[in-house]
């Protein structure tokens, strides 16, 4: 029996890439909340948004940002079912007395005041962002995110996703009543 003694190293390669490919899934079953997308932006003041104006008169200005009330900053486009499903959402909080400003972000301006001229429009102001700059600001990963921002300024939470089923009453809404109430 002959004995191999110059095994290529190159051989071992694929054995080390899947182990470590292997642990790091096995890493990432084993969080305890993976429904939630942390944000880096908690605790911390909220990035500028666009001034770029939807329509004419909806800019974002300081007032509306600096309000002494929280606010809930909403990332959204025209083209996006699950905005389209989280609009009726948004008026209801709009109705209550929030301030909601939205971010339409990589959509056809003339689209977006379409849809909400035909749907009504839940926004305070409306900040047009057809590149996706203001968005990756704040971390966004698709359309709809909402952030709840607090009378300082500071982000005190954010929600990937729309605002419907069990994961906007389970999650979301615990959050905005909380915001609410430390007024």
């Amino acid at each position: 029996m002959k004995r191999i003694s110059n095994i290529p190293i190159l051989m071992f390669l694929p054995v080390i890439f899947f182990a470590a490919l292997a642990s790091a899934f096995y890493i990432g079953l084993q969080r305890s909340d993976d429904t939630s997308l942390p944000s880096v932006l908690i605790g911390q003041l909220a990035p500028n948004i666009s001034k770029e104006e939807l329509y004419p008169g909806s800019e974002v200005t300081p007032e509306i940002l600096q309000s002494p009330n929280i606010k809930l900053v909403n990332f959204w486009a025209s083209w996006c079912p699950p905005c389209r499903a989280e609009h009726s959402k948004l008026l209801e909080i709009a109705d209550s007395g929030t301030v909601i400003v939205g971010v339409n972000i990589k959509d056809d301006k003339k689209n977006a005041v379409s849809y909400l001229q035909n749907y009504n429009n839940p926004f305070r102001a409306i900040s047009y962002d057809p590149n996706g700059r203001t968005a990756i600001d704040w971390g966004v990963t698709a359309p709809p995110e909402t952030f709840i921002i607090d009378k300082d300024g500071k982000v005190l939470f954010r929600f990937a996703g729309p605002l419907v089923g069990q994961d906007y009453l389970n999650r979301f809404l615990p959050a905005y009543e909380s915001a609410l109430t430390k007024k």
